[in-house]
């Protein structure tokens, strides 16, 4: 089969290579191939390829934890999976037998990992994954969308609706306005009734945070001390929660724009993780910091389901061929994006 491959850890984008000579694979027992009809990219896959310590990939690695496509081959023990049916999945992998995943918090399983990160992933023209993953695209909905949806609307959800706690008529703070993390939290926090305040990169992607549902937006790189245009919007008052996913570059400003006994909530740090706390802003303002990682299979069904509705719309900014795949990730890197970034593999209508 044709994948995009790499072999070894690198900074380079060059170590990405087309191959058509992998071999396709076969189901578990309890699993799933699927035809990839679209992949899709996430900043992950950036740091997937430069590496950590502790990350042990099997070599060649396959990056791309989202995807859409139709069954081709389902396990002995699988039920209710037919072969050509539409799909797309959970990229979260759990045990099934721990505590966590026992009581349903999946994403709290010690032994999780994700695919396209900790295993193979989907920019290939087959992918194998659990069946209990699964999720029917309905008929008519654009493939496209649904391989574009995923992770980040998981993510998005169960950080701001079940680690967040957010709740209709706050004020809620997204920092950052092109990824796609972003981009579906703007629009949970919408359609869960919170007044929406966005930090952009430009002047652009202000304008399309305001257009995809903000209820104000901002140009960082005009206002570097944003904390103050937030404290001014919000009659001087702060927001509830704030959406800080970059880190280390954000992170003191985006405490400073909470109310007291407002609520940062974080799924990761762009920027860098060594991030300033001032401790006198935690205690004096009565501040809780939240983490969250994925969600659990409830959460993405949950979510899925509102996408699949039309209520919340996953936002596509380039679809490339799997040919220009270094290209696409060359956008992803340079942050020229808004929305997610999709790749053709076995491209269909809809």
């Amino acid at each position: 089969m044709r994948a995009i491959v790499f072999e070894h850890h690198d900074p380079s984008l060059a170590v990405y290579q087309l191959r058509d000579t992998l071999p396709t694979p076969e189901p578990a027992p309890d699993g799933i191939v699927v035809k990839v009809a679209y992949a899709a990219l996430n900043r992950l896959d950036n740091f997937v390829r430069i590496g950590w310590k502790g990350l042990d990939l099997v070599w060649p690695h396959i990056p791309c934890s989202d995807f859409s496509g139709e069954i081709a081959a389902v396990g002995s023990d699988v039920m209710g999976w037919r072969v050509g049916q539409r799909v797309t999945a959970n990229p979260l992998l759990w045990c099934g037998s721990c505590r966590a995943c026992i009581a349903g918090r999946h994403n709290h399983c010690r032994s999780a990992h994700l695919i396209g990160e900790h295993v193979r992933g989907a920019c290939a023209d087959f992918v194998a994954v659990p069946a209990r993953n699964l999720i029917a695209v309905p008929d008519g909905f654009d493939m496209r969308l649904a391989a574009a949806a995923s992770l980040v609307y998981v993510t998005a959800w169960h950080n701001l609706v079940v680690a967040g706690g957010l709740r209709a008529g706050e004020r809620v703070l997204v920092v950052g306005a092109g990824g796609g993390v972003n981009t579906a939290s703007i629009q949970i926090a919408r359609f869960a009734g919170a007044e929406v305040y966005v930090i952009a990169g430009n002047a652009e992607k202000a304008r399309q945070a305001q257009k995809l549902g903000a209820d104000w937006a901002i140009d960082r790189s005009t206002h570097p001390t944003w904390s103050k245009a937030v404290y001014e919007a919000t009659h001087r008052e702060g927001v509830d929660m704030v959406v800080d996913n970059v880190g280390q570059a954000t992170w003191t400003e985006s405490l400073r724009t909470l109310r007291r006994g407002g609520r940062l909530v974080t799924v990761g740090g762009t920027s860098g993780y060594l991030a300033q706390t001032p401790v006198n802003l935690i205690f004096g303002k009565q501040l809780r910091i939240i983490g969250s990682t994925m969600g659990a299979q409830d959460d993405y069904l949950t979510v899925m389901t509102l996408v699949f509705q039309g209520r919340l719309r996953p936002v596509i900014d380039s679809v490339f061929a799997m040919a220009d795949f270094r290209q696409a990730m060359e956008r992803l890197v340079a942050g020229d994006m808004f929305g997610k970034i999709v790749i053709e593999i076995n491209p269909t209508e809809k």
